[in-house]
């Protein structure tokens, strides 16, 4: 099998070429194309989040080694979550190599985090079979780049600092609310706001809910903090 134009430039991009091309094919394709002749990429998914785990895990520990797993549990979590996954497909394209069904080429599916954060999950598990662990270590490392070394040194996400923040001064749970929701249904922009029992409160907006939460939240820390 030979690998059509758009993948073989993807593969260059990717830093890693295919001696069965058919793995990163089935990678790239998403269950809404799936037929009895065409198996999709959740499998891959499932295995390339494992490998992507494994080895951020190992290159943690060298990077820093005389880290308490404290600091290194939010460290490698920063890096394998669905955001730094889906900067990395963004970043080498992948969106534009998805083989999708047409509910989903008419949505934006190209676009959407979630898809293309398991899009990634799946052609890392697509290097692991056709080229073994230190092939997809290596892909991983290179396209992970210096986002290994520049994790913040407590990369507590903003929501679970401001929960612990709360927490630790007798307050309940931060509350968030969906105060505005724009845009076309396959694009759709957020506004949420988020506030403490004692009074304080912020908004944010962003392309996700989940980015919207934590825009807020990161806000809402810098108020209270200063």
């Amino acid at each position: 099998m030979k690998l059509s134009a758009d993948l073989s430039a993807f593969s260059i991009r990717l830093g890693y070429r295919f001696a069965k091309p058919e793995i990163l094919v089935r990678a790239v394709t998403h269950s809404s194309m799936v037929s009895p002749h065409r198996d999709d990429n959740q499998r891959l998914e499932f295995l390339g989040d494992r490998v992507l785990g494994l080895v951020m895990a190992e290159a943690l520990l060298h990077a820093d080694p005389g880290a308490p797993e404290g600091l290194l549990a939010p460290r490698y979590n920063a890096l394998v979550r669905r955001e730094a996954c889906a900067d990395v497909a963004r970043q080498l394209d992948l969106g534009a190599v998805l083989k999708l069904g047409r509910s989903e080429m008419k949505s934006g599916g190209r676009r959407k985090e979630a898809l293309l954060a398991d899009a990634m999950e799946a052609v890392i598990a697509a290097v692991y079979q056709d080229g073994g662990f230190d092939a997809a270590r290596q892909v991983i490392l290179n396209n992970w780049g210096a986002r290994i070394h520049d994790v913040a040194e407590d990369a507590r996400d903003a929501k679970t600092a401001l929960q612990e923040w709360a927490q630790a001064r007798g307050e309940v749970p931060p509350l968030y609310i969906e105060v505005a929701r724009t845009g076309p249904d396959h694009q759709p922009v957020f506004t949420i706001e988020v506030r403490l029992a004692s009074g304080p409160s912020e908004k944010a907006t962003a392309g996700s809910k989940r980015q919207a939460e934590q825009a807020a939240a990161a806000a809402l820390l810098e108020k209270v903090d200063t």
